[in-house]
């Protein structure tokens, strides 16, 4: 199958409301513009300094997203043109993302990660820490005003238990949704991000509106 194959028949079986993000991350930019070229607009990296490097080398309508952990001190490489950070896990981080947001005269989306896992390597907020950084935001609507959190993201148990998966999607669903009435200029939780590769139809099934799928577009790595 090619790439152009594997994106038509996921986009077959996605519903209208749900953003499909290509993970992206250590394949060429021959592979990228392959599906770019069968319409794929939006790519997921790990990596700022791969994502900046084919950012440079792409078209420019492309919306990267920064899907993996974020160090305080890369925010800075990636703030010209990053259109969504998934994994905000920290007011700090937050914080430096306004920062360089406000240096590039840009306004960034965020996506807060929720610890949803029963894993000890996965990052993440629990509620009690979404909640004070929602406060905080809205709190100081002046000065945090480069950035905007549109939503939530958090990353299951790597299991092959799929009733696990799917309590842990329908925890931060159910803690999304708790959310709904929210509406300030840099706080509008409107997307959840959860689901990949392995699982993102039960994802789906369980109210994500964004699914970031990788070696089922491009293959394994």
């Amino acid at each position: 199958m090619s790439i152009q194959n594997n994106l038509q028949s996921i986009q077959a079986l996605l519903p209208k409301k749900v953003t499909l993000v290509a993970v992206s991350k250590t394949k060429p930019v021959s592979d990228l513009m392959e599906a770019y070229e069968a319409g794929q607009r939006i790519f997921g990296e790990n990596k700022i300094q791969e994502m900046t490097e084919k950012w440079e080398a792409m078209p420019k309508d492309i919306q990267w997203h920064m899907i993996g952990h974020v160090q305080t001190n890369k925010v800075k490489y990636m703030a010209p043109y990053v259109n969504l950070i998934h994994g905000v896990d920290s007011l700090k981080l937050l914080q430096e993302i306004n920062k360089q947001a406000q240096k590039n005269n840009r306004i960034i989306d965020c996506l807060l990660q929720v610890y949803i896992a029963e894993e000890e390597s996965k990052f993440g907020l629990d509620e009690k820490e979404v909640n004070e950084i929602l406060e905080y935001v809205q709190n100081h609507n002046n000065e945090m005003n480069h950035i905007r959190i549109v939503g939530l993201m958090g990353m299951a148990t790597f299991t092959n238990n799929p009733a696990q998966v799917e309590k842990e999607f329908s925890r931060l669903k159910t803690i999304f949704d708790s959310y709904s009435n929210l509406n300030t200029n840099n706080c509008q939780l409107s997307t959840l991000s959860m689901g990949m590769s392995g699982d993102y139809t039960l994802a789906i099934k369980c109210g994500s509106t964004m699914v970031r799928i990788g070696s089922s577009i491009f293959g394994g790595r």
